[in-house]
Formats: structure tokens, sequence, C-alpha cells
């Protein structure tokens, strides 16, 4: 059996959320191990790689992964003119640019980032056991590792609604500088988007993991009328997809024996239910998740349940509103029959009826899909 490694801070994952939290614990002066499973940062890129402008949220420079800003939000709905919603504002990003420049920023602050280098399974004392055969003792474990996330699994903590994506990169006929969304009765639990990136644009869409079968047949549909319409080509340039959390929130904490587990980003739930955004919650969730974790290891017995509270302060309201407006939605499938555009217009955010009544203040929480 290999020898045990005993360090401070072990973080699953170096996504948006796990580097940040590899930054932030390894700044506080800790020994900070981060884990990915993948050989290369930031590939494959399962994203459709907008980042939102949110008033309040504090993201880190894009370094050189910035492609270009939008400006407004165009939806679509069956039969209907198109509706422009202005001042929706964001960039459009190289997702894995983006992860290697926050990579980086972790590792200068001191982290040792491992690739290639997949979690086995952790035990229940917190001893994290590596593929490799390394075998890992941490103060506190940080989950870092995605929708299906291992170390959630370890202390029971699973996302268990998922939404299935599948997308596809495309020529960009025109300059373009919104985010169109298709809203559509026939897209169950999701919707479909086209996201400019210069002279490319991400086409994609999501739907319930029930309806899983019908992602190719719709997208090719919706591919087929957007290049019978002009805007984009005819040849996928890269395809993509995989699993987005939209239950709420998971977790966040949780004890392994003396290790305390936080859980970042999509490990968390912290996906927004309706539009999917991740990044800009990912980035954050793990710089708190950072610090919580280095002020467990400095002895603060009360890290895990601040953590908690401070991911509930930070994004319960937002998503708790989009995750009841989802099942709003849905339940209109189980009475037999299909959503109209009110009920479509209810159930998403550019939509004046999407923030009534029990709407949240907290409208700069809300984003598109990002991861």
């Amino acid at each position: 059996m290999a020898a045990r490694t005993d360090i401070d801070v072990l973080v699953v994952g170096l996504g948006p959320a796990g580097a940040e939290a590899a930054r932030a614990a390894a700044d506080q002066g800790l020994r900070v191990l981060a884990i990915e499973r993948n050989a290369r940062p930031g590939e494959p890129v399962q994203c459709a790689e907008f980042v939102p402008m949110m008033i309040g949220m504090d993201m880190p420079d894009l370094g050189d992964s910035l492609i270009q800003p939008i400006g407004e939000m165009q939806s679509f709905l069956p039969g209907e003119a198109v509706e422009t919603t202005a001042d929706f504002r964001g960039r459009m990003v190289d997702r894995a640019r983006f992860d290697r420049h926050l990579i980086a920023r972790a590792q200068a602050a001191g982290a040792e980032c491992r690739f290639a280098s997949p979690l086995q399974a952790l035990a229940p004392d917190g001893t994290a056991q590596l593929q490799s055969g390394a075998r890992i003792r941490a103060r506190a474990v940080i989950g870092a590792d995605g929708p299906r996330s291992r170390v959630g699994a370890a202390i029971g903590a699973v996302n268990a609604d998922l939404v299935e994506s599948r997308q596809i990169t495309v020529a960009l006929n025109a300059p373009h500088a919104a985010t169109d969304i298709y809203l559509h009765p026939d897209i169950v639990g999701g919707y479909a988007w086209l996201f400019p990136k210069g002279d490319q644009a991400n086409l994609g869409l999501g739907v319930a993991a029930a309806e899983k079968a019908r992602l190719k047949p719709l997208l090719d549909g919706l591919h087929a009328q957007l290049v019978a319409e002009g805007r984009i080509g005819a040849a996928p340039l890269r395809h993509t997809g995989g699993a987005i959390p939209v239950g709420g929130i998971t977790g966040p904490v949780g004890r392994l024996g003396d290790t305390a587990v936080f859980l970042a980003g999509d490990a968390a739930g912290l996906v927004n239910p309706v539009t999917g955004a991740g990044i800009p919650a990912a980035v954050l969730s793990g710089r708190m998740a950072g610090l919580a974790a280095a002020a467990h290891a400095s002895g603060d017995a009360d890290a895990l349940a601040d953590y908690a509270e401070e991911i509930d302060d930070t994004f319960g309201a937002s998503l708790s509103h989009a995750l009841a407006r989802r099942r709003a939605l849905l339940a209109t499938y189980r009475t037999g029959s299909q959503p109209g555009p009110d009920d479509l217009r209810r159930g998403w955010i550019a939509f004046p009826q999407y923030w009534t009544r029990d709407a949240s203040p907290a409208r700069e929480m809300e984003a598109l899909p990002a991861s």
C-alpha cells in the first residue's frame, strides 16, 4: 500500500470552482493539492461559454479568454415575433483558456495541481485514494468535481435532478452580439440557444433527463432551420454536451471522520435551474469554499456551518425562485397538455411574468447557461 501524504486542503476538480478554491486556500498559506481527472487543463470543453456580467459578483479578469461582448438577449417563441431584452450583458469566452487562466492563478498562489489524476474513492475517515495509488489525507476536502460529484456522493449529497444537453459549434455568417433563446413546448424541461463567438457560434439544446433521446432530433431540426435562414453554416465544427444539475443546492457540507467536506459549483447544485447558468456561481462558491476550508484547517470549529449559511444567503433565494418556476412549467405536461406562450414566458427570465409575485429581488444572480 502506498504511503499516505498529509496535507491541509484537497481540491477535487479543476474547473472554475476548483481552481478558485485552490487559489483562495493557498493564499492563506496552507498546503493545497488540487487534482483533475482530465489530462489537459480546461479540456474537454462542456460549456456554452457565456459569462454573464452580474451586479455585485466579483469575477476575476478573463485573461486571454475573451472572445466578444454580449449586449442583449433575443427570445424566440413559436409563431410569435422575436422579443429583444436590452442590457442583458455578458461576455463570450474560450472556456479552455479561461480555465487555464484560473489554474495558473492557483499555481501562482502555491497550490499544487495534478492532471490525469482521478479520485478513485473517499474513505469514511476522509482519506482520498487516487487512481494512481496515492493516498491523501487532508483536513478539508473541497468537491468541485461537477454534477456527478464523487465527493458529494461520499457524504450523501447527490444531484438528483439533471438536464442533459447537446451542443455543436458552427460558422456564424454575420456578426451578432445577442444571446438567442428558443423556447418551445417540444423542448421539455429546457430550451435551445445560439451564442455567438466572433465568426462562430455555439448552438445547443437541453432537456429533462427523461427526454434525452429527443436531444439530437430537436437540435438537428433547429440547426436545419437556422441554416435555411442563412444565419449559420451547415457543417458542425465541434460537438459537446453533458449533464447540468437543476435541482437546487445540494449539500453543501459534510464530514468524513475528522475531515470537513465542502461542495462548490456544480457539485453543490449552484446552477440556475431555469437557465443552466454556472460559471459565476462556480467561481464565487469556489472562492468561498477555499476560504472556509482554510478556516477549518486553521481550527475554526464553525467553518462548515458558516459556509453552508453563506451559500444559502448568496444563492438560496434566486435558486429557489428559479426552481419553483421550473417545476411549475414541468407540471403543465403532467396534465396531459403542453405549455402555451404564457406558460413559457412565466418560465423564462427575460419576461416580466417570471419576476412577478414571489420573484427574488436578486435578478442579477440569474444568467444564461455557462457550465
